[in-house]
């Protein structure tokens, strides 16, 4: 039977949590940068499909095949770590304190943004005819979505960073949700099922992620987009990422921790730092 229960995916999410801080500095770097790389990609993927069909709920049905991708692959996402890593704090798992945690989420943000940022280097290039050329209708769809949700919430004020901070909090209740979902199936097609449909609810309802944020950004701004850095940092990224923490650990991790969680001996899952783990993404 391929189903898993909650109280079994539960310890679970609490061993990848206690791994992935204990993994080596180069394993973790490697697995996020390619995590970035490959979610830019799939952002990619699901805007041209917009333009080129006018219809929004193609590309985001279609958005989600990344996500499988970097999971099957055992590469991880900051949204994922968010939500599993503290878990392993909570329950005092042995050499994973918040010293760890820090240093696991600061490595994998540093690894998504590197991957990311050479997926906007390489779309831009292709976009331009390596920068020959003004930007294609894609590229331009990249710019205004680039606009729009930082300069666009900066217009907006007070009410319009709430907006940014609750879009950010309920996205990483779905893709932590999803990353959970994964752990209900041992087939691969279970595991592809269960992460497609809250992926598909965040993109379509376009709910903020700090690291497609890390494509979309960057790359209207190589572009020639019309709004700066500071603009991408201070209204948006930064503000996503404090989003993402709360949606994935308040709405997923805590939540199945608290009803579904059963405090064990402590696990010796991450004995050796490069040993096969649950991805986090």
């Amino acid at each position: 039977m391929s189903y898993v229960t909650p109280a079994e995916f539960a310890t679970k999410m609490v061993d990848a949590g206690e791994a992935k801080a204990k993994m080596s500095t180069t394993d973790t770097l490697i697995r996020a940068y390619m995590a970035g790389a490959i979610l830019a990609l799939a952002a990619a993927f699901a805007v041209t499909i917009t333009v080129n069909t006018g219809n929004p709920l193609v590309g985001a049905l279609l958005f989600p095949v990344g996500f499988c991708i970097l999971y099957l692959l055992g590469f991880d996402l900051l949204t994922g770590v968010f939500t599993l890593v503290p878990l392993a704090v909570f329950d005092r798992r042995p050499g994973v304190d918040m010293k760890a945690l820090w240093r696991n989420w600061g490595l994998v943000f540093a690894g998504n943004f590197a991957g990311a940022m050479t997926t906007a280097i390489f779309m831009a290039t292709i976009l331009t005819m390596g920068f020959t050329v003004a930007p294609d209708a894609v590229g331009q769809k990249l710019m205004d979505i680039g606009h729009a949700r930082t300069v666009g919430y900066a217009e907006a004020g007070a009410g319009g960073m709430l907006t940014l901070f609750i879009r950010a909090v309920m996205c990483n209740w779905m893709v932590s949700t999803g990353v959970v979902a994964a752990m209900m199936s041992t087939s691969v097609s279970g595991k592809v099922i269960a992460m497609w449909m809250p992926i598909l609810i965040f993109f379509y309802l376009g709910f903020e992620h700090s690291i497609v944020n890390m494509f979309l950004f960057p790359i209207g701004l190589i572009l020639g987009a019309s709004f700066t850095w500071n603009d991408y940092l201070f209204f948006n990224e930064i503000p996503t990422v404090l989003g993402n923490v709360v949606g994935g650990l308040t709405f997923v991790g805590a939540m199945i921790y608290a009803t579904h969680y059963k405090s064990g001996p402590a696990s010796s899952v991450a004995e050796t730092a490069n040993m096969q783990v649950t991805p986090a993404e």
